[in-house]
């Protein structure tokens, strides 16, 4: 895909009935671009990451994220950010499919 073109990160979206799917839409050595797609009731656990910041855009459906102790309701058009180190994770606990954008750097 070139990346000098637009695109519709939605259109790279991928599910799947036992786990969260993912895919990569860009990716280098300074950054990853990828999506995070669940159905309802999938989750991705708390978990963190050394040495990297994470931004989370939601680009469809309402799920709750973790953000170390904390659990924040967030929709469509929502952000999070979660720093280098700070656990974070994420329930779909809404009725619709939910589409997260993913980015990462460095990349892993």
């Amino acid at each position: 895909m070139p990346e000098s073109r637009g695109i519709r990160p939605e259109d790279h979206a991928v599910f799947s009935p036992e786990k969260m799917g993912k895919s990569t839409i860009f990716r280098s050595d300074r950054v990853l671009v990828g999506l995070n797609c669940f159905e309802p009731g999938q989750e991705h656990r708390l978990h963190t990451h050394a040495g990297q910041d994470k931004v989370y855009h939601v680009l469809a459906g309402s799920g709750q994220f973790m953000l170390d102790s904390e659990e924040i309701d967030m929709e469509a058009g929502m952000m999070l950010i979660a720093p280098e180190g700070v656990a974070h994770g994420i329930r779909n606990t809404g009725m619709a499919r939910l589409i997260v954008l993913a980015i990462l750097a460095p990349a892993p």
